[in-house]
């Protein structure tokens, strides 16, 4: 892949944060997702590339726009997957809650897993006990290990856990051994990549989330040299089978980094739409004038970017919701 390509990615998710961010607590998730979908679908215009989106908004008879076969791009250029989604958190941003981003993810051709819109669980740590935690392990021995290689010790150790109710047991076996819990709502992409990243003080990632999720958080922890493993939850006969198309013989095989994002290179990148672990959220200056914080990523050189941008909405009509 071109490496000018990750920064062209950046001024994508740039535009559908800052369409969905004028959203921010109105309580229209709908609105807010189709304005970020809507605004990242025609940035990729621009892009220098020949895109194929391998996961997105759904199938082609469920959205109109940056659906699953979708070629993207001007046409010329590297020939790439891409992973979407446009606002990672719809909930968050009807409710102005934190931690809601623009994400994609970049690959080449035939790179990253075609996950199906179902559960996965995971397990996502840091570049220090990166090769040495295991999806199967009781979550107890992982703490050990991650308390070891971060030379903390135990009750100094984070573990951050989506709150459902499917995770209560989880959260209290966590809180048994001495470690600490962070919960939070939605959106599980940011909460698997802060594991990565020392200055969010956060050691572990686990439990059931997104597929989808799954695959672009891979992207950003391969470029940090982090880990992660996971393993479908097919709920039902149709998802066993589409599993099974996927070219996984055993659909509950657990899958190593290397089978969620193939090759030695990817890019991430997120722009904020209200702050978070990763990124601060859109900021609206006054008269014209907003701001963004964004971070871009590349496997091959393990380069991380944090990109501030400064907008003049007055440019940028098509983003600009009407009063």
């Amino acid at each position: 892949m071109d490496r000018e390509l990750a920064l062209e990615i950046v001024r994508v998710t740039e535009a559908a944060a800052l369409a969905s961010s004028q959203w921010m607590g109105r309580g229209k998730k709908n609105e807010a997702d189709d304005a970020a979908t809507s605004a990242m679908r025609t940035m990729f215009d621009s892009v220098n590339c020949r895109g194929t989106v391998v996961i997105g908004e759904g199938e082609l008879d469920e959205a109109p726009m940056l659906y699953i076969g979708e070629e993207v791009g001007s046409g010329h250029g590297p020939e790439v997957d891409i992973a979407v989604d446009p606002l990672e958190g719809t909930n968050i941003v009807a409710k102005g809650h934190p931690n809601a981003m623009a994400v994609i993810a970049v690959a080449d051709k035939g790179t990253l897993l075609h996950a199906p819109d179902m559960y996965m669980e995971k397990i996502a740590v840091g570049p220090l006990a990166a090769g040495l935690v295991r999806l199967d392990d009781p979550i107890e021995k992982t703490i050990d290990i991650v308390a070891k290689m971060t030379n903390k010790r135990v009750r100094d150790v984070t573990v951050i856990i989506q709150e459902r109710e499917r995770h209560a047991e989880l959260i209290e076996r966590v809180r048994q051994k001495g470690a600490r819990v962070k919960l939070f709502g939605d959106g599980d992409v940011g909460a698997s990549i802060a594991t990565a990243l020392p200055q969010t003080g956060i050691d572990l990632f686990v439990g059931t989330g997104g597929a989808p999720e799954g695959v672009i958080s891979a992207a950003a922890l391969k470029a940090l040299g982090g880990d992660m493993q996971a393993r479908l939850v097919p709920m039902n006969d149709e998802e066993f089978e589409r599993c099974k198309k996927m070219g996984l013989e055993d659909p509950r095989q657990v899958l190593q980094l290397d089978d969620l994002v193939r090759g030695d290179d990817a890019i991430f990148a997120a722009t904020g739409v209200s702050s978070g672990e990763l990124v601060e959220g859109v900021r609206f200056l006054g008269g014209d004038l907003a701001e963004t914080d964004s971070i871009v990523m590349r496997a091959k050189t393990r380069t991380v970017r944090y990109i501030k941008t400064h907008h003049h909405l007055d440019h940028k009509p098509h983003l600009v919701m009407n009063d």
